[in-house]
């Protein structure tokens, strides 16, 4: 199959691929049900499944997970001795923050101004939809060369290993020659990406009690001990005075030598107001690929708009703590709570509850697999010569992959270009992006399947 033909026969999909992203992101599939309905979730997972089902999928599973969520599972076999390759998405998504933020509704894709807009879109729905993609376009022009695996994961937003410990205990499931991990992106718009690293996570949650009960605070405020005044304290010495990330006992001095990120891009795709500086040091590239980096995530106390004049009895917090490659993230999960308790002033009573982990990642760009990824990109995006990056995000399942399967080559690639803002409101996908990415991996997979025949 030539260049052309595949190329082609995405373009003609892509009205057809709107319109299963739009059905797939009006799904409100956030793994949380304190905040949706279990059913979403649910339901998004029989869509995937009956997706690969009409694309000829064997063995189609609803993987019923051990933290409580469901993974997606199919294969679809190959020719006689052909690799097999493990494509891996996720259906499950961010909340969707301030609804009132969105300039269209998050569950609803929008097109605007030449993009789609919608949780998920991006990350990482707009990801199994690449995969179809690529395999209808090579089933329209005689057949996918190699066997295929696709796993969409149903809980990766929230942490907490569900398909991790599945594929521990059932090995043979997921075993693959390559993977394609549809879950990073290019390092911009038309830049085809691969990424070589991903920081791994550890998330925690950190409570302190001072108090039986909340006290009036004219009464009582200045001798008794406020528990939200100790969480910021706290809280505040994850920090040096310039913002870099300072935990007791847990390195922060590496650095990055590939890829550059100028600071003046990062701020405007990070929009960081004018006036505002970068915290930390080193290049924007040590800080967000080869260093830890802390992040309050939320924090349990009480709203301004009703609020008491109270000295607080209790404060809640919750901290991801991003470590990169060369740092286990159970050791950094060990150094986190270490320094909360180290760090908890006037005799407060602390807990921390670890909530999430996941390791970082290294790729094996010297790989066959790379050299067959970086012939696609060529093709997909004429001109241009595939970048590796690294990435600051988690996808804990490269891990438990690269360990249950150290022979299988790994390449993660994606949707979520800086101009995508996933996690944030108003995420959206670039159609062209879905449109180049789905060629190129299409050209992957019969190049990939041509090497191995050699």
């Amino acid at each position: 199959m030539t260049a052309i033909p595949i190329a082609e026969t995405i373009a003609s999909l892509m009205p057809r691929a709107q319109a299963e992203l739009t059905e797939l992101v009006a799904f409100r599939s956030v793994a949380d049900p304190a905040l949706f309905p279990r059913s979403e979730c649910e339901d998004a997972a029989n869509w995937v499944a009956g997706a690969l089902r009409d694309e000829g999928f064997q063995d189609v599973a609803l993987l019923d997970t051990p933290d409580g969520t469901q993974s997606v599972y199919g294969f679809l076999p190959g020719p006689a001795g052909a690799p097999t390759v493990l494509l891996y998405a996720h259906y499950d998504v961010q909340p969707p923050l301030d609804e009132d933020a969105w300039l269209s509704p998050p569950f609803e894709l929008t097109e605007r101004n030449g993009r789609w807009y919608g949780r998920g879109a991006a990350d990482c729905k707009g990801g199994f939809i690449m995969h179809l993609l690529a395999l209808r376009a090579l089933k329209a022009g005689g057949g996918v060369p190699v066997s295929v695996k696709v796993i969409a994961e149903g809980s990766e937003e929230q942490g907490t290993g569900g398909l991790e410990r599945y594929a521990e205990a059932h090995p043979e499931l997921l075993a693959a020659d390559a993977v394609v991990i549809g879950d990073t992106g290019n390092f911009r718009v038309g830049l085809p990406t691969v990424t070589a690293t991903l920081r791994g996570m550890t998330m925690l949650r950190v409570q302190l009690d001072t108090l039986e009960g909340n006290l009036h605070s004219g009464q009582f405020g200045g001798a008794a001990p406020d528990a939200l005044a100790a969480l910021i304290r706290v809280l505040d010495s994850l920090r040096a005075a310039d913002g870099s990330t300072t935990v007791d006992g847990l390195a922060a001095d590496a650095s990055w030598a590939g890829l550059q990120y100028p600071e003046v891009e990062f701020r405007q795709d990070a929009k960081v107001l004018d006036g505002v500086a970068l915290i930390g040091t080193g290049t924007v590239a040590d800080r967000i690929w080869a260093r830890p980096a802390v992040t309050v995530i939320g924090i349990d106390c009480p709203p301004v708009v009703g609020a008491t004049p109270s000295v607080q009895a209790s404060a809640r917090a919750q901290v991801s703590l991003r470590v990169p490659p060369g740092t286990d993230a159970a050791e950094a999960t060990k150094l986190l709570t270490a320094h909360l308790e180290a760090h908890t002033p006037w005799g407060a009573r602390v807990s921390v509850e670890q909530v999430g982990q996941g390791q970082p990642f290294r790729a094996d760009t010297s790989s066959p697999a790379y050299t067959s990824m970086a012939e696609a990109m060529r093709i997909a995006y004429p001109g241009e010569e595939m970048q590796s990056a690294g990435m600051g995000g988690s996808i804990p399942l490269c891990n438990t992959l690269a360990t249950l399967y150290p022979e299988a080559e790994i390449l993660l690639i994606g949707l979520s270009e800086p101009e995508a803002q996933i996690h944030a409101v108003n995420e959206s996908v670039s159609p062209e992006e879905l449109e180049r990415l789905s060629v190129a991996e299409a050209h992957f997979l019969v190049n990939y399947a041509r090497s191995k025949q050699s």
